[in-house]
């Protein structure tokens, strides 16, 4: 499977970040002041680029690399940099590959990039600093301490939107219980939601970047995420107004995941995702949810027989209604499983309503 440069920079990321070995050995060379063109990966198109050097086949490690970069000439490793296999290389890539830098070792090491789809680090000499190119995207390492300072600012607003979205997650419940949803209340939901998780996302980039300075930071990550779940996909198949195949869900969520920072915004634009035009219908419109989010909040009701309760009911409100005997005249609950569904429904719609209005 064909990975995209996102994913290959995040990769990659993790092979460099402080506390690895290949992280050492370029930090020796920033030190030394050499600068240095190094390969991640060895294939027959590197091998067609390559002019001149000499193959070496040993095992990496900081101060060999540190003395090879000494030398004119790029550095290929294998793609997890745990051996070095040649050095003093002349790399000769396309030509006629567009780049964008204007120092011959960043001009080759993009054009390499691109050509190879490998990664490519280059370390200036004189500009002190180490650039990784990956298939046209280019980042620039830096130290820990501008990367914790920025990580610790997202954490701060991560935070505050968890318990943002811990607070309309709840009024939405309250309101479905109560079966006054409107459209503005999915939308925000959702948009919630989307934040938090992008956040989430830019906080784990640095949790990559930092290594092993960044342990402290992947707990209290994993503790301001702790019990989101599969929120999105849940509310889409609430609210998207047929019998939605999982295809068509996750191709909403995908468009949801998709808008940019100023669509985010908009509620009308994020009402959309679920079916709602919002230059016809209104947001103030009240809306009716199956009940997929509220049953699946119920741990011990497995995902194919929570699927199977709202489709026997139709909907969360003849879910709520339902008593013992109608639970189990759905395939695959017995008494005791239908008392369990009664009870967490119950438990779910007191401690809703109580947070709501206390």
């Amino acid at each position: 499977m064909v990975r995209s440069p996102e994913d290959a920079l995040k990769a990659t990321l993790a092979r460099v970040a402080p506390g690895t070995a290949l992280r050492d050995g370029l930090e020796r060379i920033l030190r030394g002041r050499t600068g240095a063109l190094i390969v991640l990966g060895f294939d027959r198109t590197v091998d067609s680029i390559c002019s001149g050097g000499f193959d070496i086949g040993i095992t990496f490690s900081p101060t060999r690399l540190r003395e090879l970069a000494k030398m004119d000439g790029a550095i290929v490793c294998d793609k997890d940099a745990s051996n070095i296999l040649r050095a003093a290389v002349q790399l000769v890539p396309d030509h006629t590959i567009d780049t964008q830098e204007s120092g011959t070792r960043h001009r080759t090491a993009e054009r390499v990039a691109i050509q190879t789809g490998l990664p490519v680090i280059s370390v200036s000499q004189s500009m002190q600093i180490i650039a990784l190119y990956i298939n046209g995207l280019r980042h620039v390492l830096e130290g820990s301490e501008p990367v914790l300072a920025r990580a610790n600012q997202a954490l701060a607003t991560l935070e505050r939107y968890r318990a943002r979205l811990d607070q309309v997650t709840g009024s939405l419940s309250a309101l479905e219980i109560e079966a006054m949803v409107t459209v503005r209340d999915v939308a925000v939901t959702l948009q919630r939601q989307e934040m938090v998780r992008r956040i989430s996302e830019e906080i784990s980039q640095y949790v990559l970047e930092l290594g092993v300075d960044g342990r402290l930071l992947t707990l209290q990550v994993e503790e301001l995420t702790t019990g989101l779940g599969p929120g999105s996909e849940l509310v889409l198949r609430d609210y998207l107004d047929l019998e939605v195949p999982t295809l068509v869900v996750e191709e909403q969520l995908a468009k949801l995941q998709a808008f940019s920072s100023t669509e985010l915004i908009d509620l009308g634009t994020i009402a959309s995702v679920v079916g709602f035009n919002p230059s016809i219908d209104s947001l103030d419109a009240v809306v009716q949810p199956k009940g997929f989010r509220l049953v699946s909040g119920i741990k011990a009701v497995p995902p194919a027989v929570a699927n199977r309760l709202v489709d026997h009911f139709g909907g969360l409100q003849n879910l709520m209604a339902a008593n013992i005997d109608d639970l189990m005249a759905v395939d695959g609950i017995g008494e005791q499983r239908a008392r369990t569904v009664r009870e967490g429904l119950s438990r779910i719609a007191e401690t809703s309503l109580l947070d709501r209005f206390m």
